[in-house]
């Protein structure tokens, strides 16, 4: 016997993605797409800027260069006073300013010459090697009219002894500087006579000896203005803290203590291109000094900060990556950015 009525059917009841455990199911599978893209991020490769090559003479007086380098430092002033930057923008006070600071019986020679580094120093690579906890052994090849005003006579008189190198005279003002003519057009600088021995009778190639400093000066995207090749992570270190001393803030951002390696160049035009690398030991590590560095970055571009305007221009124009363990930041000042400053209006 049938009944009247049919039964009512029931219907399972859909599951939402919007509440519940559906809700839960979502949060879970957006954040393993999130993670999976931060690892896919940071094991990424990046393409890179096609780096400038050194010129065959600077290569030529690196490749001598004895020993391992804590930093390498290369100055093209020769060709940064062509620049326009420097014709238009830097004052003449900061272009009769002192390049170098040097050991006070180099001084003494400079000034008893009548050298004037601002505008007869061409070229300058200088490497830097600890020797001590408190001791730099340093190796300088300085580029620039220097014959007429360095003659023989005036370094025996300023020195304290002299001794013949391969060829060359080479002349102790005291006993942490060494001062040798090389040709008509260059001078060698060293803490001793050792390093002025291994220069000028080299044994090997310094870029097959020292494979991270030529890793490094590959990395400097400029050559022949001014570059920064910097193994050594105290080195490292003192150079960034030097940099950010005057911001407080900026000392923790970026994780700057645990950075193990670091290039960097510039360029002069009209106005400045540079670019920096950090190497740190992990990707992580990378990664999130990038981060910290682009959010500090934005956080003082922000209407409202204390940040002046025309710093928050400057900001505005670095361009920060994380690629593998380094962290690359490239900036690009054109000229009206120093215009406004008050002492060039």
């Amino acid at each position: 016997m049938q009944s009247s009525a049919e039964e009512p059917q029931v219907r399972p009841e859909k599951r939402s993605l919007k509440k519940g455990a559906g809700l839960l199911i979502s949060i879970s599978i957006l954040s393993m797409l999130c993670f999976l893209a931060v690892v896919v991020w940071i094991n990424w490769e990046k393409p890179r800027v096609q780096t400038e090559p050194l010129s065959p003479e600077v290569r030529g007086l690196i490749e001598r260069f004895p020993g391992k380098s804590d930093a390498l430092i290369y100055l093209g002033l020769k060709d940064i006073r062509q620049s326009g930057f420097w014709k238009e923008i830097i004052p003449d006070s900061l272009k009769k300013a002192p390049v170098l600071i040097t050991e006070r019986k180099l001084d003494d020679l400079i000034r008893v010459s009548g050298i004037n580094l601002s505008e007869d120093l061409d070229t300058l690579i200088i490497s830097f090697r600890r020797k001590s906890y408190n001791r730099q052994d340093y190796l300088g090849i300085a580029s620039g009219p220097f014959a007429e005003k360095l003659p023989e006579s005036l370094l025996l008189k300023e020195s304290s002894s002299s001794e013949p190198l391969n060829g060359h005279t080479c002349y102790e003002l005291d006993n942490s500087v060494w001062i040798c003519p090389i040709g008509h057009r260059r001078v060698a600088l060293a803490s001793n006579r050792e390093l002025l021995e291994q220069f000028l009778s080299p044994k090997g190639s310094f870029f097959q000896r020292d494979s991270l400093a030529s890793a490094l000066i590959d990395k400097a995207e400029f050559k022949s203005h001014l570059w920064f090749a910097l193994p050594s992570a105290a080195w490292t270190s003192g150079a960034l803290q030097s940099l950010t001393s005057a911001n407080k803030d900026m000392k923790a951002v970026g994780n700057l203590n645990r950075i193990q390696h670091l290039a960097l160049s510039v360029k002069f035009t009209d106005g400045i291109n540079a670019g920096t690398e950090w190497i740190y030991k992990t990707r992580r590590a990378a990664y999130f000094a990038s981060t910290f560095i682009w959010g500090a970055v934005k956080l003082s571009g922000i209407t409202g900060t204390r940040t002046s305007e025309q710093k928050k221009e400057l900001l505005e124009k670095l361009k920060i990556e994380q690629n593998l363990e380094s962290v690359i930041i490239h900036m690009n000042l054109p000229p009206e950015i120093f215009r406004k400053t008050p002492a060039n209006k």
